[in-house]
């Protein structure tokens, strides 16, 4: 049984809005001094404390934004927003709320936590309990994972997450498998890769090979991705998962289109 990863419901979002209070401050310049300090109080953030931007090319409203945090986590404006600017305000308040409640204890990967969430999965998948303990599963190799960042907390973990989502979703994972990679060992290797551009172009040439094979695949995948995308942005979820597919599958038409 593959593990499916977006399934875990242990990263559910805080979405309320406030109009006074937290928010009547800069809330763009807050979020990144909220994760400078947490650098400068010793979390363990590998590629540093910036807090990336990304705006969705658009002449007309509404306008839609980005923002990518330390550790991989990906929020986006939620609102309807007439201007460039508050796109990107909209998109620093609902990953400014995430990341405030990501400080509480029940966020940080400890052992309470590490059972609660294998004990999920495994009802999700109807495993056997046996399984948590198998790292050639993928229960087990769910529970390695998380083992090995202990202490680290969900939205710091989010990158990592996210590379084993998209290599599920990607096919990858079930290739390993029949190659007789074991879990542990897939785990342990992408556990020191980061989800940069090298690893979405050979995401992308895996789908323009499924395009080629069955014409109208990539096109059908791309307007599902973008509903997904839509969906969980206008609700106020974590994104990076469903905006990291988006981006491969475009990547991939595009190519295609040039070729």
């Amino acid at each position: 049984m593959d593990w499916c990863p977006q399934k875990n419901n242990f990263d559910r979002p805080i979405t309320r809005s406030y109009s006074t209070g937290l928010f009547s401050v800069n809330v763009v310049e807050a979020l990144q001094e909220f994760w400078q300090m947490k650098q400068a109080r010793g979390a363990d953030l590998r590629n540093g404390a910036l807090v990336i931007y990304e705006s969705v090319p658009s002449n007309a409203q509404p306008y839609v934004c980005y923002v990518t945090l330390p550790g991989g986590s990906c929020f986006g404006s939620f609102q309807n927003c007439p201007t460039k600017a508050e796109a990107r305000r909209s998109a620093a308040k609902i990953a400014l709320m995430n990341s405030v409640f990501n400080e509480h204890p029940s966020r940080r990967i400890s052992d309470d936590f590490i059972e609660k969430a294998v004990t999920e999965a495994r009802t999700n998948f109807k495993g056997e309990p046996e399984e948590a303990d198998n790292p050639n599963t993928g229960i087990g190799a769910f529970r390695f994972m998380l083992e090995s960042n202990k202490g680290r907390t969900m939205l710091e973990f989010q990158e990592l997450m996210t590379v084993f989502q998209l290599l599920h979703w990607n096919g990858s994972l079930k290739a390993m498998r029949e190659r007789q990679c074991s879990r542990q060992e897939v785990v342990a290797h992408y556990s020191n890769r980061a989800l940069d551009d090298d690893m979405r172009s050979q995401m992308a040439l895996d789908w323009i090979a499924r395009e080629q094979e069955n014409p109208g695949s990539l096109r059908k995948e791309l307007n599902q991705a973008e509903r997904e995308l839509e969906s969980a942005r206008l609700a106020g979820r974590e994104l990076r998962f469903p905006k990291e597919k988006k981006d491969i599958l475009i990547l991939a038409h595009s190519q295609i289109n040039v070729n």
